[in-house]
């Protein structure tokens, strides 16, 4: 049973990563791949991904289609809590004032943490309302392209 249960499990994560692939973002699986994102200039929206309902049902679909909006981050990536831990533990290294979520997204600009959309924020809304709230930050922290 647990060999089946692995299997699924290394599917779920492989659409997961995929998924949020697809959408353009850039995945991140090394703390030094995380510096380096993290430290580009402009504004960077962070997906902290995760292989739980909301994060399938909600948040991935919210991720893709948030950034079809005429303000709109400069960079995407994504970090992937509990696949790449010591990844997602640097990525939440730079969300001081948040506890750790996820699913999640954090806004960046220049390296420094501007908002957070958190779990809390995303389980029990539909993928609309996440959209919204990322597109209002968006008019906050982005320019427009």
């Amino acid at each position: 049973m647990s060999m089946d249960f692995n299997f699924f499990m290394n599917d779920v994560v492989r659409q997961a990563r995929q998924e949020i692939a697809e959408a353009g973002y850039e995945e991140l699986t090394t703390p030094e791949e995380v510096e380096t994102a993290f430290e580009r200039k402009g504004t960077t929206l962070v997906m902290i991904n995760s292989v739980c309902g909301c994060a399938g049902g909600v948040a991935r679909p919210a991720a893709a289609h948030a950034i079809h909006y005429d303000k709109r981050p400069d960079h995407l990536v994504t970090v992937f809590a509990g696949q790449d831990k010591e990844a997602t533990e640097k990525a939440r290294s730079y969300f001081t004032g948040y506890p750790p979520s996820s699913p999640s997204f954090a806004l960046l600009k220049d390296g420094k943490i501007c908002t957070m959309v958190e779990r809390h924020q995303i389980e029990g809304h539909d993928p609309a309302a996440v959209v919204a709230k990322l597109q209002q930050e968006f008019d906050k922290y982005c320019e427009e392209i």
